[in-house]
Parts: C-alpha cells; structure tokens; sequence
C-alpha cells in the first residue's frame, strides 16, 4: 500500500501532471523546432527549384522608410536580419538578465560546471575551425562555430525524449545563456563596421534613459519603446551591429521575484471583483496582477511565442536558402571552409563541453545535480553542435562574397544533421547500456548534514528522509509519527527534512518552504516548523512575518532572506530531486536511502526502521 492510500484523501498533485511534464518538456520546443526546421527545408527547396532566383530577389528587395526628409533605404533582408531579429535578441536579453539576478548563474557551486563547459564550448569550436579554415583566408568567421541554437536545442531534446530530462534540461539553458553571452560580444566586438565615437555617447545616453524608466509612475511601456527604437538607430549609427540594442534594452529592465503582497493584493481586489463586478475593479485587478509581476517575465511570456513561432522561422526562410547545385556542393565537400564549420561544431562543442564538464567533475571544483551522469552530458555536448541561427546570423557578418556564404551554410546545415544524430545515438546507446532504474526507490541525493536539516545526530544508525508540504494536513499528522519514533530510537535515529511542496493543491506552500529556509539561516527551523503545521490555514506573507516575530527572529533580514535567490534555490532543488524520483504525493519517506511504501504510523515506522537491513546512506563529503 502506498503512503497515498494510507489516508481517505491523500494529497497528490493533479492526476494529469505526467501530461503537465510532457507540455513543458516536450510540445512547446517540439513545435517550435518543427516549425524552424519546415521553414529551413522550404526556404532550401525555394532556392533550389525552377524559381529558385525569385528566392535572391525576393529577399533583396528594396524597402524605403521615410519621416519627414529623413529615408532609410535597405531591403528585405536586412529587415529580417537587422530589425527583426532585434526581437530574438531582446528576448535572450532577457533571459540572460533573469539567469544573473535569479536563476542559475545566482549561485557559483549551481553554476560553476555549466559554466566552464559553456566557455570551453566556445573556445574549442573556434581553434579547430581556425585550424582547419586558415588555408582559406576566412578564419575570421570562427564566430560562425561558437553558438549553439537553443531552440533547435531543446526541440532536438525533446523529439529524442530522454527519460526525466529535467536537470539536463536546466544544466543545458543555463550552458545555453552563456553561450548567447559569448555570441552576443563577439558580434559587437568582432563584428562590427567601425566604431563612431558620437552616435555610441548618444546609445550610452539612451541607455541611461531607458535605466530610469523603471520610476516612471505611468507610461512606461510607451517610453521603452520609444526610447529602444532611437538606441537601435543609434547603435547602428555607432557601427555596431543594430540588433544588440535589443540585448541593451533587455538587459537595463527590472527583473524580481514576485512578491507575496502583491500577489495576496492581487487575490483581494479578485474576491472583491466577483462580489461587485465593475469596470472599476476590473481594471484594478488587471492593474494588480500586471505589477505583481516584474516587467521581464511579462515580456518574456509575451514576446516568446512571437520569437519561435514567427521570428526565428522568418529567420530561417531568409537565411537558410542555400544553393545546392552540384557546383556547390562540390565546392563544399573540398572546401577547408566548410569542414572547419563542420568538425567545430561537432567535434568542438561535443569535446569542450563534455570534456570541461568532465575535467570538472574530477578535479573537485563543481558536481553535477543528482541524476545528471556523464551519459546524459555527453548527448546533450552533442545536441550542441546544432548551431543554426546565430551561426547563419554571423555566416552574413563574417563573410562577405555570397558564393563563399553558401559554403558556410552549407557546413551548418551538415553540421546541425549530424549533431542531432549523433546526440541521439548517445542517449539511446547510453540507454541500452545502463538502463533507466526504477524512479524513486532509491534516494538520489544523499544526506549532506552541510546542507540538510535534520534532528539528532548525523552519524546516527538509522536514518528517516522525509519529503513534505508545510500546507498538507498528512505531513502534519506524521509530525506526531515521527515525534514518537525520535523519543523510541533517542540518539540512534536522524530525521531529514526535505521540501515538496505541492503547488497546484496548496497555493501557500512554496512560501512557507521559503519560510522554514529563511528561519533556518537563522537557527530556528525546527521551531518555525512547528508553527508551521500548527497553523497551516494561515500562511500567508503577513502570517509568515508574525510567526517569524514571535519566535524572535529578525523580521527584516528574515523577510530579505525569503525572497533571495539562495532560499529559493535551496527549496527548488529538493523540488527537482522529487520531480527525478517522480515523487507526487506527500509525506514521502525514505529510510535507510530506500523508499518506504506503506503506512507512515509511528508503529509501522519504528518497525521498517528496525528492519532495515541494508546500510543507511552515509552523509555527503
């Protein structure tokens, strides 16, 4: 019987959660990869049929905007290319700003692997290419190798649909976000017409404009665009390639948790709404719920599906017509050029990535996240030589004769096939090889008295690991349970807290886990875990700041605390290791590092603990 049946009403997060995990995993970058890779094949056949010079003079046509006595004359492509692709931009801008003040680059021992790999993928790729294309006179374009395609990336991910992919996912965007930052500077740096001293102090004002926007009271919105649009004419007055005002902009807008008081501001003024619907409150709740939330994430859920449903796939139409006449790839196939692309790609992300990963690991300065072997690194390093749409966007920059660009795309194009090939022929094998194990029976992160809460002493014979919700009335109950099993085994049991809290039925618990972490950098977890359960339908931020005062915290650094990156990693990441062991029901315990199933009484705890005859986990180093 499982812990679940152990009660009349166990709670559980929606029966529908594997399709939940499929959604975020799987459709939404299965699509998108689709969607780039049909415009890919079209924008090809475009070029290579009967009508195949419509494809060149569709795309150079001329497009003339004027204001006043002030004309910009530039075709079609260059739209797509300059002004269009400010947008791709301008969202990974903001991915990048959310990583550093947020996500995973918030924290060195999280980060430190991807990272290293990140720039080793970076790195390698471009000295074999200049290696192998020097003979050609184009080793400049060692830009075309360094970037990965993080749409094509992750579509290639879940198309190959690896089992649990949740921390190689992670582990594979934050690599991604550095290597968009390493893109990003080598096309300013690189790549660039010529620097002009005035219209770059002019970008540097605008910049500082665009900073204080953010005070404005009303019109925001209205004063970043107007204000973006003069940077991009100003950077590109500048010499420096337009769609990087894109990432200036992204990166000077405000990002932030969002934050309890307004979300239960938000929550008022809706029960306020549905007791006396008005236009009035209508437009305080969509003012509400639009500023409870920090202006970058608003722009990312808006502008994403905009960004690889049309732009990246206009894109790829515009850029991705190679000629593929037996003339060009003949050229192709002799060409260092094309080779260079081809082994940078391939054989440069593949040994940069995995090899720094590796080189890593052993040396004692980072670990992967549990879950995370080698295996899986090295298929996601292959799947990382799919370099398609800053590769193509830097084909355009580096290389100026348009017979020699073909080249270039071509060797991406090849490049991209045989990574994807090779990335899923390493998952699959690695699969084969060393099977999946049965999800869950085993603890997969060990305990760490460094980085656990526990009660009693670390060294203790027996060992209990308790996954639970600060808001489920079970976890509650099992409080007793294991009260009674402390007092049976005394110094000879070690109790292990770890969070799951289960958002879609409990709107509350997150917080309270950030609660309990925040207590615990200040001593006093156990007590504010008490307190917790003994007030589970009052939890809300004002609720959390009284049980925070009445067991003397410091209200203000306990407050700061519940919002920092740290508190919310520490709870995100019991969160992922459930989601890898497909925990979906709380309390969950696991003694001895095997998981318990059955009845979680202090009876039938006291005897499993008795019982346990394999070796408990020994504590991390």
């Amino acid at each position: 019987m499982s812990a679940a049946a152990a009660a009349p009403a166990p709670d559980t997060t929606t029966s529908s959660r594997p399709w939940h995990a499929r959604l975020r995993f799987g459709t939404g970058d299965r699509a998108a990869a689709a969607l780039l890779l049909l415009f890919t094949v079209i924008a090809i056949l475009w070029a290579n049929s009967p009508w195949g010079d419509s494809y060149e003079q569709f795309w150079e046509t001329p497009v003339e905007i004027g204001i006043g006595d002030f004309a910009l004359v530039t075709t079609l492509h260059h739209v797509v290319n300059d002004a269009v692709m400010t947008l791709f931009f301008f969202v990974v801008g903001l991915e990048v700003k959310r990583e550093f003040t947020l996500g995973e680059l918030t924290d060195r021992a999280r980060a430190v692997v991807p990272v290293v790999a990140a720039v080793a993928g970076l790195i390698v790729p471009a000295l074999i290419f200049v290696l192998i294309a020097w003979p050609t006179g184009e080793a400049h374009a060692w830009g075309v190798v360094i970037s990965t395609d993080t749409a094509f990336l992750l579509g290639a991910l879940a198309i190959i649909g690896p089992k649990f992919p949740a921390r190689l996912r992670a582990f594979l965007l934050t690599l991604a976000v550095v290597d968009d930052i390493g893109a990003l500077l080598a096309i300013a740096i690189f790549y660039n017409s010529g620097i002009q001293v005035l219209p770059l102090v002019v970008a540097a004002v605008l910049m500082v404009l665009i900073a204080l926007v953010r005070f404005l009271p009303v019109w925001r919105g209205i004063a970043y665009a107007t204000l973006a649009i003069a940077l991009w004419f100003a950077i590109a007055a500048a010499g420096v390639h337009p769609t990087l005002a894109g990432v200036a902009v992204a990166l000077l807008i405000p990002v932030f948790p969002p934050r309890r008081t307004d979300v239960e501001r938000s929550a008022e003024l809706t029960q306020a709404f549905r007791e006396s619907p008005n236009a009035a409150y209508a437009a305080a709740v969509t003012r509400s719920l639009r500023n409870s939330i920090s202006i970058n994430d608003r722009l990312q859920a808006a502008w994403g599906p905009y960004i690889s449903f049309l732009v990246l796939p206009l894109f790829a139409l515009a850029n991705a017509g190679v000629h593929l006449d037996a003339e060009t790839v003949s050229a192709a196939i002799s060409s260092p050029l094309t080779w260079g692309i081809v082994a940078g790609l391939v054989i440069g992300k593949f040994i940069g990535i995995a090899g720094a990963t590796a080189l890593i690991r052993m040396s004692g300065l980072g670990r992967l996240a549990p879950g995370l072997a080698m295996p899986r690194i090295a298929g996601g390093a292959a799947l990382s030589g799919i370099g398609f749409t800053i590769a193509l966007f830097i084909v355009t920059l580096a290389i100026a004769d348009p017979e020699t660009q073909d080249l270039a795309r071509v060797g991406v194009l090849v490049a991209s096939v045989i990574a994807f090939s090779l990335g899923w022929a390493i998952f699959v094998i690695a699969d084969r090889m060393a099977p999946p194990q049965p999800i869950g029976k085993v603890l997969v992160r060990p305990f760490d008295p460094e980085r656990d809460h526990y009660r009693g002493r670390p060294d203790a014979p027996h060992q209990i690991v308790e996954y639970g919700d600060f808001e489920c009335p079970f976890c509650s109950r099992a409080t007793g349970s294991i009260d009674a099993v402390i007092e049976h085994f005394g110094d000879d049991v070690c109790w292990v807290w770890r969070h799951l809290p289960l958002e879609a039925v409990h709107s509350h618990a997150k917080e309270a886990a950030q609660a309990y972490e925040a207590s615990a950098l200040q001593g006093r977890f156990l007590e504010m875990s008490r307190i917790l359960f003994a007030n589970q339908e009052a939890l809300t931020a004002d609720d959390l700041c009284r049980y925070a005062k009445e067991i003397d915290l410091d209200v203000d650094r306990f407050i700061d605390d519940m919002r920092s990156p740290r508190v919310m990693h520490r709870v995100e990441e019991d969160q992922l290791d459930a989601e890898i062991m497909d925990l979906h029901s709380t309390p969950t315990f696991f003694i001895g590092g095997k998981r318990h199933i059955g009845p979680w009484d202090s009876r039938t705890l006291i005897r499993t603990l008795e019982a346990s005859a394999a070796p408990r986990v020994e504590p991390a180093p």
